[in-house]
C-alpha cells in the first residue's frame, strides 16, 4: 500500500487596521502646495488600486514567497505563519489596510498578539515607514499613505473590526479556505 502526505490546509487570516494618507494638490502654478490634505478611510476609496499597487511595488524580490514572514524572529510564528503580505481592502464604506496572512490550523490568542505585534512594527516601521516616504501619483497630486498612527490606530481580526462570527467570515470570504 502506498499514502501521500499531504500539507497542511491553509487559512486566510486577514487582520484590518485602518489608513490615513497626506495628499498634496499642485497650486494653479502646478506646484506643490506646502500643506496637505489628510485622507482617511472612506476618503481613500477611490485610490485602492494605487495603493494596492504601491503596496505590491514596495515588496523586495526575497518576500515573493513568504512576505513580511521572511523577516520574522519569532521561530514559532514561522511555524505556523507561512506568509503576511499587506494590501488595500474597502470594506465598510472606507479603505481598510490589510495583513493578509496564510496561516497553518489555528493560532492561539498568544501566536494571535504576538503576529498583531509583530505586523504593527511592520506598519509603523519597516513596511510603513517606506510606504510613507514614497510618492503614489493621482489625479493632481501625489499621495504618501500611512499604515500606522500613532493614535486611535489598532489592528484587528476581521471579527474584532467588524463584529462577524467565524462562519459568516467564511461565507463571506474573510476567512477562505486556500
Amino acid at each position: 500500500d502506498s499514502f501521500t502526505v499531504l500539507p497542511p490546509k491553509l487559512t486566510t487570516l486577514k487582520l484590518y487596521m485602518p489608513l490615513t494618507a497626506d495628499l498634496y494638490e499642485r497650486n494653479e502654478y502646478g506646484d506643490f502646495d506646502d500643506s496637505s490634505t489628510l485622507l482617511e478611510g472612506s476618503e481613500l476609496r477611490g485610490y485602492q488600486d494605487q495603493i494596492t499597487a504601491a503596496l505590491a511595488k514596495n515588496r523586495v524580490p526575497e518576500e515573493a514567497e513568504r512576505g513580511l514572514m521572511l523577516w520574522c524572529d519569532k521561530e514559532f510564528l514561522d511555524v505556523k505563519v507561512r506568509s503576511a503580505v499587506f494590501t488595500a481592502e474597502a470594506r465598510d464604506g472606507r479603505l481598510w489596510g490589510v495583513a493578509e496572512c496564510q496561516v497553518v490550523g489555528q493560532l492561539s490568542p498568544e501566536e494571535l498578539t504576538s503576529l498583531k505585534d509583530y505586523l504593527t512594527g511592520q506598519a509603523a516601521d519597516g513596511v510603513g515607514e517606506g510606504l510613507e516616504q514614497q510618492a503614489i501619483r493621482v489625479d493632481g497630486g501625489e499621495l504618501y499613505v500611512h499604515m500606522w498612527q500613532p493614535e486611535g490606530w489598532s489592528i484587528q481580526t476581521e471579527a474584532e473590526q467588524f463584529g462577524l462570527t467565524q462562519a459568516q467570515g467564511m461565507t463571506m470570504g474573510g476567512m477562505s479556505r486556500g
